[in-house]
């Protein structure tokens, strides 16, 4: 996922892995890419309980202030909130939700922060925020809205159908190192990878929708491959803060027409692997379903080992509530095979 033209990506791509006569495997392509991991530090989460979102996501994330504000020193601080499309409230991140990492970093930096979306939708994210309520963060706090979509790209190389090279255009802002992302989502059922938190709220972000064509859907190139391309977007592409919203979750036919969960929880860490780890497991979904991070996890781009993961703040078995699943968790799991 390096700056260069679409020709030259290719022949390097081409040279780094063996094409054979049946195709390029998955296996094959993890060995290429990405070096053997030592695994990742042990982690630690906070859950939160009740029902004023607001307060729960801020309370939270105190835990982490210390950390954050050492991370984000001479970083732009984006928050990336979650809509797939602009007008299905379920389905996107709830305001308060974003108030409550706005309180959470008011103390800590004065800079502007930035508030950034790349909706699936063709009326835009700007659009989205209008509809879900976020624009009255400009004034209340001071931020900037953006859309990702309008944001220059570079192309980068995804597995396709035949497991031979796909191109798709990464929006740069994603790809910046001197930007901080913070990753704002419910907890979601998904329609092909089971759930989707917040590493996935980041992954899916990234490929380009210029509202003439977008790349998004380029990801689903099968059940296998989806989770093996989120896990190579996730080679430069994570949050530096992750933040999961279940006081109102979303169940079943996730993550658009699925329907509400009353959880009452909030979850969030700086590993985002681990955060997401305890979102599952308080929607009652084992975290060996979920192909995308668990690939996440053997890389070491974050901890997939409950032993190693600290929980602060609360008794996740007080707080499991088990989701249904989408209709189609059958064939999701196919992934394993």
């Amino acid at each position: 996922m390096e700056r260069r033209t679409p020709h030259s990506g290719r022949r390097t791509f081409l040279r780094s892995i063996s094409l054979g006569a049946a195709g390029l495997t998955l296996g094959s392509l993890s060995s290429q890419c990405f070096a053997a991991s030592d695994g990742a530090a042990p982690a630690r989460v906070s859950l939160t309980a009740g029902s004023d979102r607001r307060d729960m996501v801020y309370q939270a994330l105190k835990p982490f202030e210390k950390e954050v504000k050492r991370a984000i020193k001479g970083k732009q601080v984006i928050i990336k909130p979650n809509m797939v499309v602009v007008n299905v409230p379920l389905c996107a991140t709830h305001p308060d939700a974003l108030r409550g990492v706005l309180d959470f970093f008011k103390p800590l930096t004065k800079q502007q922060i930035i508030i950034a979306e790349s909706t699936l939708s063709k009326e835009g994210s700007f659009q989205g925020y209008e509809n879900y309520g976020y624009l009255p963060l400009e004034r209340e706090y001071g931020v900037r809205f953006i859309d990702l979509n309008q944001q220059s790209h570079t192309m980068c190389w995804i597995l396709g159908k035949t497991h031979h090279p796909l191109g798709v255009r990464i929006i740069d802002t994603f790809l910046d190192p001197k930007n901080y992302f913070v990753s704002v989502t419910r907890l979601k059922t998904h329609d092909t990878v089971v759930t989707t938190l917040t590493g996935k709220n980041m992954f899916m972000a990234a490929p380009l929708n210029d509202y003439t064509k977008s790349d998004k859907p380029l990801m689903h190139q099968g059940i296998k491959e989806i989770n093996w391309n989120l896990f190579q977007i996730a080679e430069k592409v994570r949050p530096g803060l992750a933040v999961l919203d279940g006081v109102e979750g979303m169940q079943g036919n996730g993550p658009i027409r699925g329907t509400a969960m009353e959880h009452g929880v909030a979850v969030a860490g700086t590993d985002f692997v681990a955060v997401d780890h305890i979102g599952a497991e308080l929607m009652g979904i084992p975290f060996e379903n979920i192909g995308y991070l668990n690939y996440c996890a053997q890389a070491g781009y974050g901890q997939g080992d409950r032993s190693k993961i600290q929980v602060v703040g609360g008794d996740v078995a007080k707080h499991v509530v088990k989701y249904q699943m989408h209709e189609k968790i059958e064939e999701q799991l196919t992934w394993k095979k």
